[in-house]
């Protein structure tokens, strides 16, 4: 069975869909996670995320692989557990750069297509249940407002002794929800049969209880 989550950045997608992969007993399969490794990559090597042509060159030099350990997803770029790493601010908006080169997204496909074949996944992302898992049985469009999002990311990043602004927060969120939206290749979109799912005003608990009751479990 797989289950596919999208919607906007911030909506906490990853979290819920990690939660209710434990409590049904599925793979969470973060593929968000997989493009920050892309997105990591190229900033390391020093390559400009914005020249379409230089990140498709370096495409043929990254070997994505995911592992779990104590059901807990690890990501390796190239052999080097980038788990963590992956997580910082300037790695996620590069991400959503990358995210638009047709390259970067067939590179990855496939493996998420892998994956969701063989197991119970539960998948989240920007475009699962229109692109990467359209006939998934189940399909969810994650979000909340701009401003909840934002509040959600700033307590996260204030509890990990970072330095941040609100209303930056807030402003880089609604030009990501711009740029995911509008790219040419899989924009940000809810599938016509996904159902939507608002959780500015939900708990977390509630939100996994909504999802799970959606699948049946």
């Amino acid at each position: 069975m797989n289950i596919a989550i999208d919607g906007p950045a911030g909506a906490g997608k990853s979290s819920i869909a990690r939660l209710v992969a434990e409590q049904m007993s599925f793979i969470y399969v973060d593929t968000g996670a997989m493009f920050r490794t892309m997105a990591y990559y190229f900033l390391e090597e020093g390559i400009d995320t914005a020249d379409e042509e230089a990140v498709n060159a370096g495409c043929d030099s990254i070997d994505i692989r995911i592992e779990y350990q104590d059901n807990k997803q690890h990501i390796f770029l190239n052999g080097t557990d980038v788990s963590e790493k992956i997580r910082q601010e300037e790695v996620g908006k590069n991400a959503s750069i990358v995210a638009k080169y047709s390259k970067v997204r067939t590179k990855l496909l496939e493996l998420q297509r892998q994956m969701a074949a063989a197991n119970d996944v539960i998948m989240d992302g920007r475009d699962i249940g229109t692109v990467v898992l359209p006939q998934a049985e189940v399909k969810i469009f994650l979000t909340a407002s701009s401003l909840v999002r934002a509040k959600r990311r700033f307590k996260e990043l204030q509890e990990k002794g970072v330095d941040c602004n609100l209303e930056e927060i807030e402003k880089d969120i609604i030009a990501r929800d711009e740029q995911d939206m509008n790219r040419e290749i899989a924009p940000l979109k809810q599938a016509e049969d996904a159902v939507l799912v608002d959780t500015s005003d939900m708990t977390i608990d509630e939100v996994v209880d909504k999802i799970k009751e959606i699948a049946g479990r």
